[in-house]
């Protein structure tokens, strides 16, 4: 489950606009505009028709299995109807249905909620989001039914693709079926409609009983969200304009300088506790030195705040009107404010950082990114954990240096039990997790690894193309920059990162330890040739499950999508193919040398570990 990328103003939506029209090549398009829900997202699966499965959307990869508490909601539908259902798919209720929506909790829920929790003192919840987040949580399914939440649905697939040729079409069909849409979504022919829609709920919003934080827009028609694709993280096809940041004023009462993983230190503006938004806010970024300077603050002063889209505090502007003259100016630090190195500032940048690899603060933030769900994986190592690893002993020594030191903890484990709030069985599950990471793949240790400008995607195009950790270490600026969706300053940041002898040391350690540095097994030596080509599959496979084909073009470059379009180079057609197959001819895909080809090495398949098989004659692949 990708997430949205963000607008914040109408000039946003029209660039977007503007970049959609011109990967979809001329092929016309509307847009559907929906609210976006304040909520939590939430998978539903239906098997023959009936609810196996609810998931939260976690991580976008993998997410917390809730089904005993999405049952409670009494908006989520328990069994499909077959013959609405058989209506749409042509096959009764066969086959995989997701549907995917929005959790919430409507306004007078929460208030009730909160009521009943200040006369039982308990802590209230900060907002609907985090009551709605808890709840669904809960161990006990009576709590959650007792809460009351609701559901707006938004998604549908049937067997992991858009299950028609619009997004309008499956939110009527959600409807149809049982399922709570919300009522406000609108059809726009152009942008300016969509923008229209956006002026007009972010004067309404309030008039909702539940939080709206902004809108979403989509490309309606489904080919067309085909071509325009997706990137690691989110759909080119959709976009989330936010609406403008409510904001506030306080009083400004210090700045605190927090030093990050990559040794760059932010300023962090303390404030007087004020309510933003749903949440108290006591604490607002201050960026970095230029940034203080051009808001030219001073200890005491008023300030307006505001939330970036609606997650992140910010000081916005000083009022200076209200100054005293008892306000106090401050002096950004020459020293890290933790260990004390000289701090240095590159040429160019706005980043002061500090140079020390084994600067207290460095480490910590560093071992809470390698142990990171996107990263290792290490379930339970938590900020207080990681607090306590890193302090130094009596021996002089931390119990954790460095990201090897986690995987030599089995052998000091009776000194992790007596660690605050650790017992045998915590310290056994941390120990089993870490085992675990070791096979977390090279792309996850790239990305664990913490270079700079090396986030999931890069890491995962660095890993497919070296396999091993060995040849990136190695590899030269050129080679890095030649990689496709590598530019230079990665290339240069990558080059750094292992021309430092601390960082190759720190590898040969982790090899050591027994982490693995190549691609997970029967990955390696793969041929990428299917590098840049596009997919489509259609019909069944016998005996080839769908997944094993994506997995199959997938690791050799090849990408798969949902739908035909003028840029599919190859359909994989297997027994009722229907619509995708004539869809090919009409748009002139014909068969050829390229596309025997193509099958041949599909038909190779028990070579790269997805199962010993041939395809039969009626499995074609048009090219």
């Amino acid at each position: 489950m990708l997430s949205l990328d963000n607008s914040y103003s109408v000039e946003d939506l029209g660039d977007w606009a503007r970049r959609c029209e011109k990967l979809a090549g001329g092929e016309r398009f509307d847009y559907v505009a929906e609210l976006k829900i304040d909520g939590l997202s939430l998978s539903l699966i239906y098997e023959d028709g009936l609810l196996v499965r609810a998931v939260t959307r976690g991580d976008g990869m993998r997410g917390e299995v809730v089904t005993g508490n999405a049952r409670t909601i009494r908006s989520i539908p328990l069994r499909l109807s077959e013959q609405a259902v058989g209506g749409a798919r042509g096959d009764g209720l066969a086959g995989e249905i997701e549907v995917r929506g929005e959790v919430f909790l409507p306004a007078e829920v929460f208030e009730r909620i909160n009521r009943e929790r200040e006369e039982q003192e308990l802590p209230v919840f900060a907002n609907p989001r985090n009551a709605a987040s808890g709840t669904m949580r809960q161990l006990d399914p009576r709590i959650v039914a007792d809460r009351q939440l609701d559901i707006f649905c938004y998604q549908l697939l049937f067997d992991g693709v858009p299950a028609f040729g619009k997004h309008s079409r499956s939110l009527e069909w959600m409807r149809e079926c049982g399922f709570k849409v919300n009522p406000h979504y609108r059809e726009c022919q152009d942008i300016a409609a969509v923008i229209g829609y956006c002026r007009e709920w972010g004067e309404r919003r309030d008039d909702l009983n539940y939080e709206i934080d902004g809108v979403v827009v989509k490309v309606n028609q489904v080919g067309v969200q085909e071509d325009l694709g997706s990137t690691a993280k989110s759909p080119r096809w959709a976009i989330a304009y936010k609406f403008p940041a409510r904001q506030v004023s306080t009083r400004l009462l210090d700045v605190i300088y927090q030093v990050g993983r990559t040794g760059a230190v932010t300023p962090v503006a303390v404030l007087e506790p004020v309510l933003l938004g749903g949440t108290t806010v006591s604490r607002a970024s201050l960026h970095n030195d230029d940034e203080m300077k051009r808001l030219g603050v001073l200890r005491g002063d008023h300030v307006f705040i505001e939330k970036s889209g609606e997650i992140i505090p910010q000081v916005l502007k000083v009022i200076a009107e209200r100054r005293t003259g008892e306000e106090e100016p401050f002096a950004f630090p020459h020293d890290c404010p933790v260990c004390g190195t000289s701090l240095v500032r590159p040429e160019g940048e706005a980043v002061a950082r500090c140079p020390n690899r084994g600067c207290p603060a460095r480490l910590r933030e560093g071992l809470l990114h390698f142990a990171g769900r996107r990263a290792m994986r290490i379930d339970g190592l938590g900020e207080a954990l990681v607090d306590q690893l890193i302090a130094v002993r009596e021996n002089g020594l931390p119990l954790v240096g460095d990201y090897a030191d986690l995987y030599r903890l089995r052998e000091r484990r009776e000194d992790l039990i007596r660690l605050e709030r650790m017992g045998p069985k915590s310290v056994d599950n941390l120990l089993a997790q870490i085992d675990a990471s070791r096979e977390a793949g090279l792309a996850r240790l790239i990305f664990a690894l913490g270079i700079r400008h090396v986030g999931e995607r890069t890491a995962a195009i660095l890993a497919a193309h070296f396999e091993e950790i060995g040849r990136l270490a190695v590899a030269g600026v050129e080679e890095l920059a030649a990689i496709h969706e590598i530019g230079e300053v990665v290339a240069a940041s990558v080059r750094d990162w292992f021309a430092d002898e601390e960082n190759c040391l720190l590898i040969e350690r982790l090899g050591a330890a027994g982490v693995s540095m190549r691609l997970a097994s029967g990955t390696e030596s793969r041929s990428r040739n299917f590098e840049g080509q596009q997919f489509v599959l259609t019909g069944t496979l016998p005996g080839l499950k769908r997944d094993e084909a994506k997995a199959f073009i997938e690791s050799r470059g090849g990408r798969v999508n949902s739908g035909v379009s003028k840029n599919t180079n190859y359909l994989v057609a297997g027994e009722d193919s229907g619509s995708k197959l004539s869809r090919a001819r009409e748009l002139g895909i014909e068969g050829g040398e390229r596309g025997i080809n193509c099958l041949r090495q599909f038909a190779l398949g028990s070579a790269a570990g997805i199962g010993s098989h041939e395809l039969p004659e009626q499995v074609v692949v048009v090219s």
